[in-house]
């Protein structure tokens, strides 16, 4: 029985990498840009210039609609003005969709954000004994930012990951419908994929240089 699970989840990571080496190479090179639809052009440029430190940039001189172009850490922020925009400010909920923007000083923007008198939610997660800090908000059109201290967490490919086997006699009496009901099973090991992966990095320098 415990082998056949072993085989199980073989089989499972085995079927992941070879659809994810399936796919052709895609040519991209980074983020861009995001793009907000605003109410007031002017109050939206207030708030990412001085919120979130954003510059103005020139923008085609061919576009013959109100916006505006902004940008700062890598990515560009672009703005339209029309006149009806769904009205998307609520509760602020850190599920929603939102943009999210790295920060080494979450304390200071906490501050910004009370002295200018903005609501937000703050959350913490953990994995594997690090710690993330996550600060929610809304823009003046009720687009939610995300500030995140998230370059504590490792970014590792599921690839890369080695499966976490639970021992078959500390399993729960309840049998699987399908292997998918035990997912939780399957966890990253942080170290152990750090040295797969430096290990592959190493081993990809040795083959550039023969």
């Amino acid at each position: 029985m415990g082998r056949e699970i072993v085989s199980a989840e073989e089989n499972l990571q085995q079927r992941y990498n070879d659809s994810v080496s399936s796919y052709p190479q895609t040519p991209m090179l980074a983020l861009n840009h995001v793009s907000f639809v605003c109410t007031s052009l002017s109050r939206s440029i207030r708030f990412y210039v001085d919120v979130l430190g954003f510059i103005l940039i020139k923008r085609p001189s061919s576009f013959d609609f109100e916006g505006a172009w902004l940008f700062n850490y890598g990515v560009g922020i672009h703005l339209l003005e029309v006149e009806n925009v769904p009205v998307k400010k609520g509760k602020i909920n850190p599920k929603d969709n939102h943009i999210s923007f790295q920060c080494y000083d979450m304390k200071r923007l906490i501050r910004k954000l009370e002295n200018m008198k903005i609501e937000y939610v703050t959350a913490v997660v953990e994995d594997g004994g690090i710690m993330v800090d996550q600060l929610f908000f809304h823009d003046p059109d009720g687009y939610m930012i995300e500030i995140c201290n998230c370059e504590n967490l490792p970014v590792l490919p599921l690839s890369s990951c080695p499966l976490k086997l639970s021992s078959p006699n500390n399993r729960s009496t309840v049998p699987s419908t399908s292997y998918v009901d035990r997912s939780s099973d399957i966890q990253c090991s942080i170290e152990v994929a750090r040295t797969a992966m430096l290990d592959n990095l190493i081993s990809n320098m040795m083959d550039i240089s023969i």
